[in-house]
């Protein structure tokens, strides 16, 4: 049952960092690499609720691969249980949402860091939603909006200003080297 749990949290936060995971296109050999990264998961509390299919992780979480960080208060993997099509008699696990809250950073070296107070990804969406001051940075680059929508397989972004509120951008050109 550990070893379960583990491995749905691994698949999450895969699914959350590293959008090429969960695309169709994917390569096996692509899939091998990223299941043989370790990971490594720090919290000061794990809980699991297999009533409700949700892993919680609480206080000082910290996840780490050789891709990837993800920071924040708290972590909720909501997962759903699904026969398994080869008629083994077990089920499969497949995320349903995950959301992350309390401080938010995601960082990819290279790839920029994105900081928020929530940040939900929704599995069959492929979209990850980012609330409360979000901001994504890449370089001097930065977008902020009071609500910051990447939708993963399009390669595309919505930044949304409210009310009391615009969008900012900040963009530096770049000298083409040649």
């Amino acid at each position: 049952m550990k070893h379960l749990n583990y491995t749905i949290l691994l698949i999450a936060i895969l699914i959350f960092i590293y959008p090429t995971v969960i695309l169709s296109e994917t390569s096996q050999k692509e899939t091998k690499k990223v299941d043989s990264d370790p990971i490594t998961i720090k919290s000061n509390s794990l809980e699991i609720d297999n009533k409700k299919n949700i892993v919680t992780f609480s206080e000082n979480v910290d996840a780490k691969t050789p891709d990837f960080t993800i920071k924040c208060q708290k972590m909720l993997v909501y997962y759903l249980n699904k026969p398994n099509s080869k008629d083994s008699g077990k089920e499969e696990i497949n995320i349903d949402k995950i959301i992350a809250t309390g401080d938010v950073k995601i960082n990819r070296p290279g790839s920029g860091l994105a900081t928020a107070e929530k940040a939900v990804y929704y599995q069959n969406d492929e979209k990850v939603v980012l609330t409360g001051n979000p901001i994504v940075r890449q370089g001097n680059d930065f977008v902020e909006g009071s609500k910051i929508t990447l939708f993963i397989k399009e390669k595309r972004s919505i930044v949304e200003g409210s009310e009391g509120r615009k969008i900012k951008a900040v963009l530096f050109p770049r000298s083409e080297k040649r």
